[in-house]
């Protein structure tokens, strides 16, 4: 079994001092795609050694945003940063390599986070320009016909299932038509398997966020926006798939719980 794990950790310090060190060491998992990074290769370094994880990372331009990271203990054969849009709010949003396996085959895997955006504003432009970039090189990664896992924080719930509020956010980025029919495209037209909800049920939940603020939490009033999507022959070899929501608000590491993805390759 090769253990895929992805989590957006608001900040790799910050999750660390809350302790994401001892739930990385329950979990074990092989590869770890990481998002809200938040700080410099230095940095990244010192929480996730060189002398245990082979790790592919994009900061963002702007000091202390975004930035996203493959920590992974299988070799890295190739390594590409960003999807190539050249627009400054793209960077830190988009890394993949190609690990080797113990048989020798590649698996190509991706961190990838999009945008959160807000509906009316330019933002949103900024959003479904990068989701274009995105959709064209999941076309191209699925065409290629090799294993590939593309996993993070999409900042879009896909259907009503996927948050609890969804009445009053219809109107509200992360479930707008238009963001959601990307993901449609992605599932329906490309190929891609949505693993987290072929193994985790029909729904509602189980969600991946909730804010920080109020009781979102301890009322599970939360979003499914974390996804690990895999090619179609990887998709039918995912074994099981769990969201580590920690026990309490209080040992909560990020306002993300991980999807932690086994596959059977």
């Amino acid at each position: 079994m090769l253990r895929v794990a992805s989590v957006n950790v608001n900040g790799i310090r910050a999750a660390f001092r809350r302790g994401m060190g001892a739930w990385l060491s329950s979990s074990a998992p092989d590869v770890l795609l990481l998002q809200e990074v938040r700080a410099d290769d230095e940095i990244l370094a010192d929480h996730l050694p060189h002398a245990e994880w082979h790790l592919a990372h994009e900061a963002a331009s702007a000091k202390g945003r975004a930035g996203v990271a493959i920590a992974s203990r299988l070799p890295m054969r190739a390594i590409r940063i960003g999807i190539g849009t050249g627009a400054p709010t793209d960077s830190g949003r988009w890394v993949e390599a190609d690990l080797e396996l113990p048989d020798g085959r590649l698996l190509t895997a991706a961190s990838v986070y999009v945008h959160s955006g807000t509906a009316g504003t330019p933002s949103m432009a900024e959003k479904y320009a990068f989701l274009d970039a995105v959709t064209a090189r999941l076309d191209g990664i699925v065409g290629g016909g090799g294993p590939a896992v593309v996993a993070g924080d999409l900042n879009i719930a896909h259907r009503t299932v996927d948050l609890k509020n969804w009445k009053g956010n219809l109107a509200h980025a992360g479930f707008l038509p238009e963001e959601r029919a990307y993901l449609d495209r992605w599932f329906d037209e490309l190929g891609w398997h949505d693993v987290g909800r072929r193994l985790g049920g029909d729904g509602p939940g189980p969600y991946t966020w909730w804010s920080w603020r109020g009781r979102a939490f301890d009322t599970d009033a939360g979003w499914r926006i974390d996804y690990q999507l895999a090619t179609p022959a990887l998709g039918e070899r995912a074994a099981s798939a769990t969201i580590d929501r920690a026990p309490s608000y209080a040992e909560r590491f990020s306002d993300h719980a991980p999807l932690v993805v086994d596959y059977d390759v």
